[in-house]
């Protein structure tokens, strides 16, 4: 009978007919019928008009005014639908339903505090928990409760509610644990676990002991976790080797792997990403050729993983034997051609793609952008606008790369305010080193002071601007507010102003900075610093302290940039003999740069050691060195012009000559440069 009904009602659903037939189901005695009708009703896509199931909820919530249990039945419909509304995201709907119910029970507040927190929504959850009188709370809500706060960091709100819980299940206990974990109260997480009751003790619980221990580098303690564990299951013996994998152990993740009873498709992946992240090609393909079976991710976990150790021709090859090829194989693939400056590949690869996402596009755009071809990155750019796929800041970032003038610069900036970007701080930082390295410290300087939230990046970038041009001074100003608004220098902070006072001529400020980095800061100088003190010393004539410095740095850090700096502080004081032991030293170190020798040889020539200067001339033509030519470039309309030296190409070369030597030489001249001399016309 309940069953012929039943069958009713669903067809009566499937036809839109339930509403007409009310009446004969109202005549059924049966509670089962009852719920039938309202869960089919409530998870029904087809009923979703409120005046529709109205009619429903309101015939049967009202079929006898003596029934103990119409309401209860209103309830338990609003309940599903409660749960139905939060499966299809739909809060403000279910926020509306809640409140309009006459009556809740534990489910319809447990059910409505899930939703919120489904959609990250922790206030109004916290909120509407606090009001939940003490009668409908249950282990569920506590539990749900308890998970939301640990994800949070609010650990302490956690405990209080776990410490109020009359009985606890393995969830809640399970879920503050990790918690403890999650914040680095490694005893507190192991105490919680010894109070733990045993037989709430489960493989989920085990499991996240493991995983706690390793996340906070306690590999041993999760060894010990998964050998006391009563049973393993392929989730706790995974979880063991992404711990080692996690804790750079690969030999012992594979030890565990081969100890592994029956390991599934998931733990088979997670072995051959591990073996290529540590690239172990070889125990990777071998691993891959004996899968009983390969899913669509083991071969893009092959793909990408050859293609991040620049094996692009095998990536191409697996790719290519791929049966089924998803979007991530292939944005690999293009991924590693454009790393590798292949793009004529990437984009082959590109136009053959069936479905293309975001990271396709930037994988292209940055790829121009870095293979310095900017036209190609701003048309992709373009292009990427008509196929409706919206850029992010990563995309617009590549695209500021790829500029070469400063009307680039400014047309991508434009770009970044128009899409909504200007209070991007990564985007900004972008901008302010891309104005500066095409020289316009000005635009730089504005797109730094209009951005609000300024990280460590964004205050060395602009020291790094004021710096690089000659402005040592404001460079240390700037360093000085970054100072005051309490963001701390790193490294690379340090090669800015240290620089700063290279050109500023500030010697006593420079090596009180050097000295801060390691007493202040915690920094160990590199080989820059080094350089940039010695380049310090060298200028204002304390050559010997220069020396000193350079005879007391670790050999580690005595490289070409350290050594160059101390040769030209010898040739810019006429230190002959200094400059022929320190340019030894330099070519020994560095026998294919040009730098040294064109420093030293420069120098034989100030100095008239002719010989010594033939003799350098032919030790270069002897190793094949050759010197770069200097340049100076100018941009006019948009458009960069390059001027090498010597170079009588230009087809306006005479006009261009005529005009330095008129108008240039003068001013230099004028300015104290005594030997400015242009190269006679021929």
């Amino acid at each position: 009978m309940v069953r012929s009904i039943s069958d009713k009602i669903n067809r009566a659903v499937k036809n839109f007919l339930l509403p007409r037939h009310c009446v004969f189901f109202l005549r059924c005695p049966e509670q089962y019928i009852y719920h039938h009708v309202l869960y089919t009703t409530a998870t029904t896509t087809s009923y979703n008009n409120p005046s529709l199931r109205n009619e429903i909820s309101f015939k049967f919530a009202n079929r006898d005014s003596s029934s103990t249990f119409s309401n209860s039945n209103l309830t338990y419909y609003c309940n599903v639908r409660l749960s139905e509304l939060g499966r299809l995201g739909k809060v403000n709907e279910a926020r509306k339903l809640f409140g309009e119910m006459t009556e809740r029970d534990t489910a319809s507040y447990s059910s409505m505090i899930a939703i919120y927190l489904k959609n990250n929504d922790l206030h109004k959850a916290e909120g509407l928990f606090r009001e939940m009188p003490d009668s409908k709370r249950n282990i569920v809500a506590d539990s749900a409760m308890i998970h939301a706060y640990v994800e949070a960091s609010k650990i302490d709100e956690a405990q209080k509610i776990f410490d109020q819980m009359p009985v606890r299940n393995a969830f809640s206990w399970t879920s503050l644990i990790s918690g403890y974990f999650k914040i680095g109260k490694i005893d507190d997480a192991r105490e919680l676990f010894d109070k733990m009751p045993k037989r709430e003790k489960n493989v989920v619980t085990w499991t996240n002991i493991i995983l706690g221990y390793a996340r906070n580098g306690l590999i041993d303690e999760a060894r010990d976790a998964f050998d006391q564990m009563p049973a393993k299951n392929v989730v706790a013996w995974t979880a063991m080797i992404s711990a080692y994998f996690g804790n750079n152990q690969v030999d012992k993740a594979l030890e565990i792997f081969y100890m592994m009873p029956q390991p599934n498709l998931y733990s088979w992946n997670v072995i051959i990403k591990g073996c290529l992240d540590d690239n172990r090609v070889n125990e990777a393909k071998k691993l891959f050729d004996s899968m009983p079976w390969k899913n669509v991710v083991s071969w893009t976990t092959m793909v990408m993983g050859l293609a991040r150790n620049g094996m692009s021709e095998l990536a191409r090859k697996y790719f290519d034997q791929m049966p089924n090829k998803d979007i991530a194989a292939w944005n690999a693939m293009i991924t590693a051609y454009a790393n590798g400056g292949q793009m004529v590949k990437a984009s082959e690869l590109f136009h053959l793609m069936p479905t293309k996402n975001f990271v396709t596009w930037n994988a292209m755009i940055d790829g121009y952008a870095k293979n310095c071809q900017e036209s190609e990155a701003f048309k992709h750019f373009v292009l990427m606008f008509r196929s409706c796929t919206w850029p992010n800041e990563k995309t617009l970032t590549s695209l500021l790369i790829s500029c070469e003038s400063t009307l680039g610069v400014s047309q991508a900036h434009g770009l970044v305010v128009q899409l909504g970007f200007e209070l991007d701080t990564y985007l900004t930082n972008a901008l302010v080193t891309m104005y500066y390295r095409s020289g316009d410290v000005r635009s730089a300087r504005i797109a730094f002071d209009n951005l609000e939230a300024k990280d460590i990046v964004s205050w060395t970038s602009m020291i790094l601007a004021f710096s690089n041009h000659g402005y040592g001074n404001r460079a240390l100003e700037t360093f000085a507010r970054m100072l005051r608004s309490g963001n701390k220098p790193d490294e690379i902070t340090f090669v800015g102003v240290l620089s700063a006072c290279s050109h500023a001529g500030l010697v006593k400020k420079g090596q009180m900075l050097f000295d801060s980095m390691r007493c202040a800061y915690g920094l160990e100088p590199k080989a820059e610093h080094y350089s940039c003190l010695t380049d310090i010393l060298g200028r204002a004539g304390l050559v010997d302290e220069a020396v000193k410095v350079v005879h007391q740095m670790p050999p580690c850090e005595r490289d070409g940039t350290v050594l160059g700096a101390l040769l030209g502080a010898c040739k810019l004081h006429g230190d002959v003999g200094l400059a022929d032991y320190i340019g030894d030293e330099l070519l020994e170190l560095e026998p294919a740069s040009s730098g040294g020798y064109v420093l030293l040889a420069s120098m034989y020539a100030a100095c008239g050691k002719w010989d010594e200067f033939a003799q350098l001339r032919k030790k270069m033509k002897e190793r094949k060195v050759k010197k770069v030519p200097g340049f100076s470039q100018i941009e006019v309309n948009g458009k960069s012009h390059v001027f090498l030296v010597g170079d009588r190409s230009h087809p306006e070369m005479e006009k261009i000559y005529t005009v330095l030597q008129d108008k240039l030489l003068p001013l230099m001249q004028e300015k104290g440069y005594k030997n400015a001399i242009l190269p006679a016309m021929q």
